[in-house]
């Protein structure tokens, strides 16, 4: 090969090194990771590491640097996955904490709670919903629905009188 060949940045040369070790490169990561689709995701992501760094990277070093960057993604992967498991651990054993008679209780309460606010007459269930669910405070409601501040208070103080007597406070 002459020199121009030589250089991974060539189109020709990089696509030459594409197929010359993708095959065993997907196999390797195969054999670590047990998945095609995550093999063929490091294989992708291992050669696009190799194009953004062909400059940097000699010709007669290529083949370690790709199974180097592919071991190291593929670790990457591990470890990413392993906190993700960790934090989806965490919230299950914290939901699990919880006693069934609390959950029934919960799910009870919000079933009354959903009850009672669709009871509420439709300008002060809009007001309540808008202010509790959406997070609109009162002058932003008051300017959507183009009424006052003041009215808006007081369609919001007759739905929280309703669902008090109906639920309690909340």
């Amino acid at each position: 090969m002459s020199k121009g060949q030589h250089n991974i940045c060539h189109s020709k040369t990089f696509e030459t090194l594409y197929n010359q070790f993708s095959k065993d490169l997907r196999r390797f990561i195969f054999y670590k990771t047990q998945d095609l689709d995550q093999a063929e995701d490091i294989l992708q992501d291992t050669f696009v590491k190799l194009w953004d760094n062909c400059g940097k990277v000699s010709f007669d070093k290529v083949k370690s640097y790709l199974y180097t960057v592919a071991n190291n993604t593929f670790l990457n992967h591990v470890k990413h996955n392993k906190v993700v498991q960790k934090h989806q651990q965490d919230l299950v054993n914290y939901k699990t904490n919880e006693s069934p008679e609390f959950i029934m209780l919960e799910k009870e309460f919000m079933l009354k709670l959903e009850t009672t606010i669709n009871k509420l007459p439709p300008k002060q269930k809009e007001v309540f919903l808008m202010n509790r669910i959406e997070k609109k405070t009162y002058k932003e409601i008051a300017s959507q629905l183009d009424i006052s501040v003041k009215a808006v208070e007081k369609r919001m103080h007759l739905a929280l009188l309703v669902i008090r007597r109906e639920i309690g406070n909340i």
